[in-house]
């Protein structure tokens, strides 16, 4: 089963999802802005990704430029921000068999 963390407003996301259906695959959809990750999901992630907190973040989004640009932050802190602020994570996030990749672009959904 293939699971994506998923913002239906996001063509991104959209893309990767319709690539992963074209595909044959079986999807588990999470819209992570409505049911959000907890702190130990996103640690999950991050490992699974093998990155840091801060690459995770949407560094153009509304919230990050007003919050935390230019501000240096514990990855802790990034994770904590990720927590209270969803919109932050960066999208589409793809899961199969404790990996995940990021789908941008979207074709590096399929090399799952």
């Amino acid at each position: 089963m293939i699971k994506i963390w998923h913002n239906p407003r996001c063509s991104k996301s959209r893309e990767s999802l319709n690539l992963l259906k074209e595909n044959g695959d079986e999807v588990e959809v999470r819209e992570y802005l409505k049911d959000t990750p907890s702190k130990a999901e996103i640690e999950e992630i991050l490992s699974m990704l093998n990155i840091s907190p801060l690459a995770l973040i949407r560094k153009g989004e509304a919230i990050y430029k007003e919050n935390f640009k230019g501000k240096e932050l514990t990855d802790e802190e990034y994770i904590n921000a990720m927590v209270e602020y969803p919109k932050l994570i960066e999208r589409p996030i793809v899961i199969k068999d404790n990996k995940a990749v990021i789908g941008r672009p979207p074709s590096l959904v399929l090399d799952l």
